[in-house]
């Protein structure tokens, strides 16, 4: 078992930046790949950006350029820079993490809103 705690999200204005973070119960090591999804209203949740065990990263095109994802192996915790922000990019952002067994694990979320 996996557990995380995100935490980070709140309002901003069009333009503005946040950052969100993902603390894990688990060492890094034990952990294959962690990850930022987001639900909008109405609409399915969708892939953000993920970071894998070798350090590489990966991110939607909705967010390239704008949104960066690191990880501190220290503090099993994974941040979400997330820089120009738009309104479409207000969501509810999860948090999650695949083991070696692809076993997936989620937080809670945490409410990101943008106002125009």
């Amino acid at each position: 078992q996996v557990q995380l705690m995100e935490s980070g999200g709140g309002l901003v204005q069009t333009g503005g930046s946040l950052r969100l973070s993902c603390a894990a119960s688990r060492s890094f090591s034990d952990i294959k790949a962690m990850g930022w999804y987001r639900r909008a209203p109405g609409k399915e949740r969708e892939w953000v950006a993920d970071v894998l065990s070798g350090g590489s990263t990966n991110y939607a095109d909705s967010v390239k350029g704008r949104f960066t994802i690191s990880r501190d192996n220290a503090k099993n915790t994974v941040y979400l820079q997330m820089n120009s922000l738009k309104p479409e990019d207000t969501s509810v952002y999860y948090c999650n993490a695949k083991d070696w067994r692809n076993r997936g694990y989620w937080g809670q979320g945490t409410q990101v809103t943008v106002s125009s």
